[in-house]
């Protein structure tokens, strides 16, 4: 289908755009300045879903390119959605979300990292109906992943699995599918930037969701990477930390809470021996501290439990298994 729009700004999805019960798959493809990386991207696609027979459609968003991304991408094969301004990576997937024709989203990148053979295979998984999104996973046997970037990595996947409460193969893949109709209950809280994915993979997880997680191999890219190591990695520990906050608040409240407490009684300790006198002052204050932070935590997390969930089991989806029935 030739489809070629400037959408910007996006306008809201609750207000324009209704939910689609057409089986088939929106595969969706943020573009920033890939003009050398996108078309293999785009032939290995439609040649990979023609010979496994679905029904598909492929969504460029040109997030504000200034090369030739665009040029690159043929209307009559693929929907080219256009912004005037580079707005970032997750705005540019929400572009595509909002715009999807279909109601299962695959998403990957157009730099060539990504086995995108693979999908058939995704989305043979997420039609089971044994969990809620498949995210492919580097962990494969040929994974290249600069070292520069995996202690920094390590430590916000640990940090994530904490949030989560479980093991997190691969916490920001950008290769994976889910349904629109649950990825839309959480577009709003999803970032613009490249924290996209990691938000998306804790607010699934920390509202019950089931995620699997399939290994591949990730290659090296084509073209310059837009990640900037150390601004984004302080920004994902702070956007994990958010997380935490708006759906596990105890889990952040309640360590500081009793280390704190731990504090207070070490220093209390502390002046009784070293001293021989305790100081009461400064020793009850570290302890009140530790209480208050500990029952903030506690009604948060009330307050957490008593908002509206969003659809949990999949059952509820409005849009699932019988789909393809």
């Amino acid at each position: 289908m030739s489809h070629s729009l400037r959408i910007d700004p996006v306008s809201s999805p609750s207000k324009n755009h209704q939910f689609t019960n057409r089986p088939g798959v929106s595969i969706i493809i943020p573009a920033f300045n890939e003009q050398n990386g996108i078309n293999g991207v785009l032939t290995q696609l439609h040649h990979t879903m023609m010979n496994f027979g679905e029904t598909y459609e492929i969504i460029v968003v040109d997030d504000g390119s200034v090369d030739e991304t665009a040029a690159q991408v043929d209307p009559k094969k693929n929907r080219l959605l256009r912004h005037s301004t580079n707005r970032g990576y997750g705005a540019a997937l929400k572009t595509g979300i909002r715009h999807a024709a279909y109601n299962i989203i695959a998403m990957t990148d157009a730099d060539g990292t990504y086995p995108n053979d693979c999908i058939p295979d995704l989305l043979q998984i997420l039609r089971q109906g044994e969990c809620d999104m498949v995210v492919a996973a580097r962990t494969g046997e040929q994974v290249f992943i600069p070292w520069l970037r995996r202690p920094a990595k390590w430590a916000i996947t640990r940090l994530a699995e904490f949030v989560a409460g479980q093991s997190i193969p691969d916490l920001n893949s950008g290769l994976r599918l889910y349904r629109r109709t649950t990825v839309f209950q959480f577009l709003d809280l999803l970032p613009n930037g490249f924290s996209f994915t990691t938000t998306i993979t804790l607010a699934m997880l920390s509202n019950g969701y089931l995620v699997r997680y399939e290994p591949i191999n990730y290659h090296p890219r084509i073209g310059r990477s837009k990640i900037r190591p150390i601004a984004d990695t302080l920004n994902f520990i702070g956007l994990i930390l958010r997380i935490a906050l708006y759906f596990a608040p105890l889990k952040i409240f309640l360590p500081l809470g009793i280390l704190l407490l731990m504090v207070g009684i070490f220093w209390g300790l502390y002046t009784k021996f070293a001293f021989g006198q305790l100081a009461d002052v400064s020793t009850m204050m570290i302890i009140m501290s530790a209480f208050q932070i500990s029952a903030l935590g506690l009604l948060a997390e009330l307050i957490n439990k008593r908002l509206p969930a969003p659809l949990k089991t999949l059952e509820q989806l409005p849009f699932h298994k019988e789909d393809y029935d």
